[in-house]
């Protein structure tokens, strides 16, 4: 299994990517968030999803691990193949991907081609589940009360949303806890704590 690929681009073509590493050309499917970070002649890294069928062996490939993570969520949803999954990130960024599963902001989703009001409900649905699931539990150890008693609800929201990004436990306990939940509203909660994590 392949962790990731570097080299240099080689060729850019509408949701695709080619990578000579060592000599060998790897054809990597991705979306435009990513193909906007690539230019052709320089060097790159992009993380990989191998989707292997009987008839084919797929290379994804992701310029950051949160885009990656959102894929593998994704292509999780009954109904929703790469192809779909590749749609909507190419359409939305991680976190934007991510308030829309939050808010239950179909438009985000419906929004990519391909991509229509049902499976967008279906993909709010189950990923709606799934972070709640993963973000049951979560404490931040905070001297502030309101994280743990009104800010609850905005916290577990704020938690969901860097859970889905790829963010453990620990480095989202890390960041929030110097963060003003109680009166900042959601989004900025998020943006702060992403700034957060990328020093």
């Amino acid at each position: 299994m392949f962790h990731h690929i570097s080299g240099k681009v080689t060729d850019i073509e509408p949701n695709l990517a080619v990578i000579d590493c060592c000599g060998v050309g790897f054809a990597l499917n991705t979306t435009a968030n990513t193909l906007s970070r690539l230019k052709i002649g320089e060097n790159a890294k992009l993380y990989t999803y191998e989707y292997i069928r009987e008839d084919a062996f797929d290379i994804y490939g992701f310029f950051d691990k949160r885009e990656k993570r959102c894929f593998e969520m994704l292509i999780g949803v009954s109904g929703v193949g790469p192809k779909a999954a590749i749609s909507v990130l190419s359409s939305a960024n991680p976190e934007t991907l991510a308030m829309a599963i939050i808010s239950g902001d179909e438009k985000v989703l419906t929004a990519a081609p391909g991509i229509g009001k049902k499976i967008a409900q279906r993909i709010l649905l189950e990923l709606k589940d799934k972070m709640s699931k993963e973000a049951n539990g979560f404490s931040v150890q905070s001297g502030s009360a309101a994280a743990a008693t009104a800010g609850g609800s905005k916290l577990s929201d704020a938690v969901s949303a860097l859970v889905v990004l790829g963010y453990t436990n620990a480095e989202i306990s890390t960041v929030l806890k110097d963060i003003d939940v109680d009166n900042t509203p959601l989004e900025d909660i998020i943006r702060q704590a992403l700034k957060k994590m990328v020093k």
